[in-house]
């Protein structure tokens, strides 16, 4: 059975950090397997992938991932950087290995980006840094011909490109020369949110915003008092950090505290208001998702799921 396979049901709980989305989607796995259903929960985040960033991701215990199968946690080391087209790789081989085996996989987290990029049919273009320092050179004197030549080649790419964004035009030039194909064809499926997996079955949280911002501030102050600088610190003695786990929330303010760029007594309230910003761009990715559209209560999910 593929990953796509119309018999395989996939689940989801989707929403904004601190929606409370891991303690439901682990309660529903709990339900269901209890009830003869194997469930198993697909991490759909951009930091729990990594091994030792785990009070600053909320990562679930080791408790947690031995009661339900957990994937896509502690799978790459902090100096290893994953694309969006890289997690979308091996979440969808988690996704195929757990329909394999007669299991129900349960995709929970919050980065509307991976998430789109594990349930919908899009496409991440390749890049190659010779050929765009040769486009480049090319055209960096004339920023305007080279979006007049786009406009040739793709029109549809050249009127969402501003005539002034050189390095966009330079990005779809190179996407044209890698592969033969126009750089607007991999933007077609962003705007048709259809599922690759049939049925998809969503619940999105989105608890009220005052709820949304105490809950925030309570899980950086819990970060911070279990030791979250000790953490940060630990990373460092492994090696460089790869660029995207140095700029996880949390950890990217732990590091300037550690730097002397910062106080640590503000520490947690500075997490605390990246993060609300961060939860803030959350909503605005899933509010634009018609299945993640009414939001839903948590027991209506359990009723509906579980």
């Amino acid at each position: 059975m593929t990953a796509t396979s119309e018999q395989a049901v996939v689940l989801a709980v989707v929403g904004p950090t601190a929606s409370g989305k891991s303690s439901l989607a682990l309660e529903i796995a709990r339900r269901r397997t209890a009830a003869g259903c194997p469930t198993e929960l697909v991490a759909v985040d951009a930091f729990t992938v990594y091994r030792g960033m785990d009070l600053g991701t909320a990562k679930p215990s080791v408790a947690e991932r031995d009661e339900v199968p957990h994937h896509l946690v502690d799978v790459l080391d902090p100096g290893e950087d994953l694309s969006v087209a890289g997690f979308q790789g091996i979440a969808r081989a988690a996704i195929a290995s757990i329909v394999d085996r007669g299991a129900t996989p349960l995709l929970v987290g919050g980065s509307g980006l991976y998430w789109r990029a594990t349930v919908d049919p899009l496409r991440f273009p390749p890049t190659d840094a010779a050929v765009r320092a040769t486009i480049e050179q090319r055209w960096s004197a004339d920023p305007q011909a080279a979006h007049d030549h786009l406009a040739e080649v793709d029109p549809v790419a050249a009127a969402r490109i501003g005539p002034g964004n050189l390095r966009r035009t330079v990005r779809a030039l190179e996407v044209l020369e890698l592969t033969g194909e126009r750089f607007s064809a991999f933007d077609d499926a962003w705007s048709r949110f259809e599922s690759v997996y049939d049925p998809l079955q969503v619940a999105y949280l989105e608890p009220d915003a005052a709820v949304l911002r105490d809950r925030i501030r309570t899980r950086a102050e819990a970060m911070v008092a279990g030791g979250l600088l000790d953490e940060a610190a630990d990373l460092r003695v492994g090696g460089e950090l790869s660029r995207t786990a140095r700029q996880a929330i949390g950890y990217a303010e732990a590091f300037a505290v550690l730097d002397g760029q910062a106080p640590a007594v503000d520490l947690a309230a500075t997490i605390a208001d990246r993060t609300w910003r961060y939860a803030r761009r959350q909503r605005s990715w899933f509010r634009a998702d018609p299945r993640c559209q009414p939001p839903t209560t948590e027991q209506d999910a359990l009723a509906a799921m579980a």
